[in-house]
């Protein structure tokens, strides 16, 4: 029997499509691309029409792209490498995936609130902001919940309170839901992650725009216009942007599709499971939200042990919310910034669904979710821990 994946937004299976476009770059043009010879030429070749194809994508510059290792290496280098070469301060949400979240921390930085739908405070963010805030970033499409922040407007915040300010957004989450040119452009710096959208794991990119002045965190080979240094991984970039074309062909008819699979997962589960709450759709206002991403909280249930019986008994594989926290004791930080209780967060699943979902996949959690959920309540009501 096969699994009903239902975690994309931890990570989406490669595109065979992108194992294609990838497999020459490991078995025939296999130089590095800072060489000179003829295979040192065709992998420099593919790195730079990878380089263009995303671009194209993002509404970039080719040479504003800064391949990493992923995500979380984008998002250091945008808060690490700006503080590293302009100094002051850094402000975000409190909502932030963590690799924003603690860089700033470290840093001695603010996180700002946010409201009950996980949209960041403006008049919050005004207060945070002066002339010694260097960064601000606040994350395009949240990994936990789907919310979708109003850039445009924190931008207008940041340049009128903090006029010496780089503006960062995190939109690993956003290249199969948004057009992220569009939607993070005014944005200085982007984070995009490859794995979010049906590319490989481990490679992820930083737009920065307008030369964007920023200290690399990794050196010793000048690598990427010396913005980080280290043999590029050309595979992963070609299967990245591959990914990426292909996510933005196909986004309008994934939105149509998971728009139907939003509403029959959450009319199952609120028919099922009496008490389940859309954790970011208060009033039932889901404009802010993409319908890939579906995150509800359960009174009465653990999230690990809701999990383990969706795989078990189920086979649907899901999530409490970010993969990098997962196992944590502690309930999500976002759920808590947004000011649900502690005891309904911890009976939080994060059901999100990508380019390889099926109706098969959907109805399995629309059963499964208030099967378990009927079953972990018995056992609580008859005295054992839920």
């Amino acid at each position: 029997m096969e699994w009903h994946y239902l975690d994309h937004a931890a990570g989406s299976p490669a595109r065979p499509e992108v194992v294609e476009a990838m497999l020459p770059l490991l078995t025939e043009q296999f130089g590095n691309p800072s060489g000179a010879h003829a295979l040192a030429r065709a992998a420099r070749g593919a790195l730079d029409d990878a380089r263009r194809s995303l671009a194209d994508v993002v509404g970039c510059k080719p040479g504003e792209i800064v391949f990493t290792s992923g995500g979380t290496e984008a998002d250091n280098l945008a808060v690490r490498g700006t503080l590293a070469a302009r100094g002051g301060a850094a402000v975000c949400s409190a909502v932030e995936h963590h690799a924003v979240l603690e860089p700033v921390q470290r840093a001695g930085g603010t996180a700002v609130t946010v409201d009950a739908r996980g949209l960041v405070d403006l008049d919050g963010l005004a207060a945070a902001l002066d002339d010694e805030v260097a960064l601000v970033s606040v994350i395009l499409l949240n990994n936990e919940t789907g919310a979708v922040q109003p850039l445009d407007a924190v931008a207008e915040v940041v340049r009128a309170r903090a006029p010496r300010a780089l503006l960062h957004t995190d939109a690993s989450q956003g290249l199969s839901w948004l057009d992220v040119g569009a939607h993070a452009a005014a944005a200085d710096l982007v984070t995009l992650a490859s794995h979010k959208c049906g590319g490989p794991k481990g490679v992820g990119a930083l737009v920065v725009r307008g030369g964007a002045r920023l200290d690399a965190q990794l050196v010793g080979g000048g690598q990427e216009r010396e913005r980080r240094s280290g043999t590029p991984n050309v595979a992963g970039a070609v299967g990245f942007a591959t990914a990426a074309v292909l996510a933005a062909e196909e986004r309008d008819a994934l939105t149509a599709r998971a728009t139907a699979w939003r509403s029959q997962l959450l009319d199952a589960i609120g028919a099922g499971a009496p008490g389940a709450v859309d954790s970011a759709a208060p009033g039932g206002d889901i404009a802010h939200l993409v319908p890939g991403i579906v995150n509800v909280c359960l009174a009465e249930v653990d999230s690990e042990a809701l999990l383990f019986l969706l795989e078990h008994d189920h086979r649907v594989l899901a999530s409490a919310g970010s993969s990098c926290t997962s196992g944590a004791q502690a309930p999500s930080h976002v759920l808590a910034a947004m000011g649900l209780p502690r005891a309904l967060a911890q009976g939080s699943v994060r059901l999100s669904v990508g380019w390889s979902t099926t109706d098969a996949d959907v109805r399995a959690a629309a059963v499964g979710v208030p099967e378990a959920v009927e079953r972990l309540r018995a056992h609580a009501w008859d005295g054992a821990p839920a």
